[in-house]
């Protein structure tokens, strides 16, 4: 019953920005560390920014400077800012968080992804 859902993928030119964001819907207790992924053509998928709950968050270097991750709790929410886009930028963005249900049960969700796209 617990859905991520990403929204903000584009298509940019190079030294573009765009605005990626993922809502969690369903009986959700608490959410925990929030992180984006992405994977691009024939790779495999990689992490490139976490967050945790108390809002420490993290970068993989190769996005570090042009990605930002935060989150809003009161919308079940996280976001990531992403500038300075190069075409090496170019994947289907995912969305994944540890989440404890009404129930008291901790797992995984992940969303369905966001794609991106920058030409050179």
């Amino acid at each position: 019953q617990v859905q991520l859902v990403e929204s903000g993928g584009n298509w940019v030119q190079a030294g573009g920005s765009l605005r990626l964001s993922c809502a969690a819907s369903g009986s959700i207790r608490s959410i925990n560390d929030m992180d984006w992924y992405r994977q691009a053509p024939g790779k495999q998928r990689e992490l490139v920014a976490w967050i945790t709950r108390s809002g420490h968050a993290d970068y993989a270097d190769s996005v570090k400077g042009r990605f930002t991750i935060s989150r809003e709790d009161a919308k079940k929410t996280v976001y990531l800012q992403v500038d300075d886009l190069k075409p090496e930028d170019t994947a289907d963005y995912y969305c994944h968080a540890a989440i404890v249900t009404d129930d008291g049960t901790y797992a995984d969700y992940w969303g369905q992804g966001t794609q991106v796209t920058v030409s050179s």
